[in-house]
C-alpha cells in the first residue's frame, strides 16, 4: 500500500518532529501547524497497487496478514526503533471501499491551507444546502485520490445541518444509506444504522471501532506509523448521540462559515475514545470520559486551525475547529458499499 499524498507528508514529518514531541501545550491554533507532520496519511494508493505496510517499532521482526481487496502489490516502510515490524494488508477494493475519517494530509490538500477548511465547506458549491453539498464533494475528491474509481460512488459527509436544500432540517443519520460500511482495506465498519448507534461502532472488525481509519485504512490516531500518536480526533458532525442535529448553532452555520463567531461551536465526536480518567461521577475523572464517535463536545469556534499536541482542551480565547486535538476533520460514508 503506497502512500496516498507523498509531496506532503515528507516534509512535514523531517521538518516538524521535533515540534511535536517538544510542544508542551497551551493555544497551538496559529502554531501548531508545526505539530502536524505526523498525522499525514501513511497508507492509500491507487485501485491497481496495494500491498503491504512495513513499520520498524522495536526488537525483532513480526509477519502479519490481514487479508486484502482485489488489488496486489506496493509497500510502505517507516523505521522507529532498532528492530522490524511487517504488516501485510491488501490493497483494497472499490467494491467495499464506503468509510473513511478524512487524514489532515487529504483535508489540507483541497483547501489549499496548511489549516484546513475551518467551518466552511463549501468547497466551491453555492446557494441553499452548499455546505453538505461541498462536504459530499470533498469526500467523494478524497475517496478518488485514495483509490482511482471509488469517487464514482455516492458519497456523503455525516454532517447535520438546521437547513438543507430545502430549508428542513438534515440529520447526519439520514444521510448515509442503510449499510453495510467497510474501511479502504475491505474491512467492516458496521453492518447496519443499528450498529453504528452507540458509543463505538458495534459488530466492526477488530481494533476499527476504537480508531477509525481514514482514507487510506491508517488508524487514524497513529496516521504515521514511524511517529508516536497524535491528538487529533475532534470530528465535525453536529450531531447529537443519535446522529441528528445537536442544535442551530452547532454546525457553522450550516457548513458554510468560518468565522470567529463564539456564538457558533460546532459539535464534535471522537474519531478515537478521549478519556479522561472516566470512572463515573466523581470517580477519577470525574467521569469525563468523552468517547462518543459521533458527539462528545462542542468545538471552541469554526475557524480553521489545527491542534494535534494534548493540551488538555482548547485554549482560552481560541475559536478553532481543532483546538481541543484535531484539524476539522469529518465522516465519510458512501451510500452503498
Amino acid at each position: 500500500m503506497t502512500r496516498a499524498y507523498p509531496l506532503v507528508l515528507l516534509p512535514l514529518t523531517l521538518a516538524l518532529l521535533p515540534h511535536v514531541l517538544g510542544c508542551s501545550g497551551g493555544d497551538t491554533d496559529a502554531s501548531s501547524d508545526g505539530t502536524t507532520s505526523t498525522s499525514s496519511s501513511s497508507g492509500g494508493g491507487s485501485g491497481a497497487t496495494g500491498g503491504s505496510t512495513t513499520a520498524t517499532t522495536g526488537g525483532g521482526t513480526t509477519t502479519a496478514t490481514t487479508g486484502g481487496g482485489a488489488t496486489t502489490g506496493g509497500s510502505t516502510t517507516a523505521t522507529t526503533g532498532g528492530g522490524t515490524t511487517t504488516a501485510t494488508t491488501g490493497g483494497g477494493t472499490t467494491e467495499k471501499f464506503s468509510f473513511f475519517v478524512t487524514s489532515i494530509v487529504a483535508m489540507r490538500e483541497l483547501s489549499g491551507s496548511q489549516d484546513g477548511f475551518g467551518g466552511d465547506l463549501r468547497f466551491g458549491e453555492t446557494g441553499p444546502g452548499a455546505g453538505l453539498r461541498g462536504a459530499d464533494k470533498i469526500c467523494a475528491t478524497i475517496a478518488e485520490k485514495s483509490l482511482p474509481g471509488a469517487g464514482g460512488k455516492t458519497w456523503r459527509a455525516f454532517l447535520s445541518a438546521a437547513a438543507g436544500e430545502d430549508g428542513n432540517q438534515v440529520d447526519a443519520i439520514d444521510r448515509i444509506g442503510e449499510g453495510p460500511w467497510y474501511d479502504r482495506l475491505g474491512r467492516l465498519i458496521a453492518s447496519n444504522k443499528e450498529e453504528l448507534l452507540g458509543e463505538r461502532p458495534t459488530g466492526a472488525d477488530d481494533g476499527l471501532a476504537d480508531d477509525l481509519p481514514n482514507e487510506d485504512g491508517v488508524p487514524n490516531h497513529q496516521p504515521d506509523p514511524s511517529q508516536p500518536e497524535v491528538d487529533n480526533h475532534d470530528t465535525m458532525t453536529g450531531s447529537d448521540e443519535e446522529g441528528r442535529l445537536f442544535g442551530p448553532t452547532a454546525t457553522c452555520s450550516d457548513w458554510t462559515s468560518a468565522a470567529a463567531d463564539r456564538n457558533s461551536k460546532p459539535r464534535l465526536g471522537h474519531s478515537w475514545p478521549r478519556d479522561f480518567g472516566g470512572g463515573g461521577p466523581g470517580g477519577p475523572g470525574g467521569g469525563f470520559n468523552m468517547a462518543h464517535w459521533m458527539s462528545a463536545h462542542d468545538a471552541a469556534g469554526c475557524t480553521p486551525g489545527v491542534n494535534l499536541v494534548d493540551a488538555g482542551g482548547p485554549a482560552q480565547g481560541s475559536t478553532s475547529v481543532g483546538s481541543g486535538g484535531g484539524y476539522g476533520g469529518i465522516y465519510c460514508f458512501a451510500l452503498t458499499p
